[in-house]
């Protein structure tokens, strides 16, 4: 089995990262002279996913012009939230909402992704598959962070993901999900954290275990230092 459909979620105010994102939107700060958001298209593409959707709220227009002028060279929808933000949860849905296929992969484009992480996400597809998962995230140890100030999300024993006093594994950003995950969904705006609660509370949210360095542009002060090198 395979995934068609990628999904970015591009519609967030990055206020962690003002004066800078003020006026241009977080996916499109540049670290190595590429943006964020071309980074993540660039492994997508790898992956040889077919189509991408791209959410947008914040500085929308400044999305659009920049898909359209670069001319990925991959079907490419931007989706916009709508009159009000719909956080990540919410974001996902809207998006799952134009599409018929069952499982996507979403990332967030904070993670500065490359090459490495192709043979790890393909192997958490077909992990995903052969389990017959419903949602699965890959995740790296807190050591491996950039960040030493980001703190973990959650414990993994067996790829079953729990929150506990530890918590030593971060989400990088990307995940695969299957839309059934969204049936009890009511509210139109909401975190993606409370469909992990739930499924946890269930004990069906599975990790996948990375073990590259995690890169990931937290705020002001990680950015500069990324682009310094440090």
């Amino acid at each position: 089995m395979n995934i068609d459909t990628a999904l970015i979620l591009c519609a967030g105010y990055g206020k962690r990262l003002n004066p800078l994102t003020l006026k241009i939107p977080k996916p499109l700060l540049k670290i190595n002279n590429i943006t964020l958001l071309e980074n993540t298209i660039e492994l997508i593409k790898n992956l040889e996913i077919k189509k991408i959707k791209i959410n947008t709220f914040y500085l929308q227009e400044e999305i659009k012009k920049f898909i359209k002028e670069k001319n990925f060279e991959i079907e490419i929808e931007v989706i916009s939230d709508g009159d009000e933000i719909l956080d990540t949860g919410g974001g996902i849905l809207n998006m799952i909402k134009s599409s018929n296929e069952q499982d996507f992969l979403v990332f967030n484009p904070d993670t500065i992704w490359n090459l490495n992480y192709l043979t790890l996400i393909n192997q958490m597809k077909n992990f995903y598959f052969s389990k017959n998962k419903e949602t699965i995230l890959l995740v790296v140890e807190k050591n491996l962070s950039f960040d030493k100030n980001l703190k973990g999300d959650f414990t993994l024993s067996e790829n079953l993901l729990k929150k506990n006093k530890e918590n030593n594994y971060i989400f990088t950003g990307c995940q695969i999900i299957n839309r059934k995950v969204f049936s009890s969904s009511i509210n139109k705006n909401f975190s993606i954290l409370e469909i992990w609660k739930s499924l946890i509370k269930d004990k069906k949210l599975y990790g996948f275990r990375s073990d590259n360095e995690f890169l990931h542009v937290t705020n002001l002060e990680v950015y500069n230092n990324l682009l310094k090198g440090n």
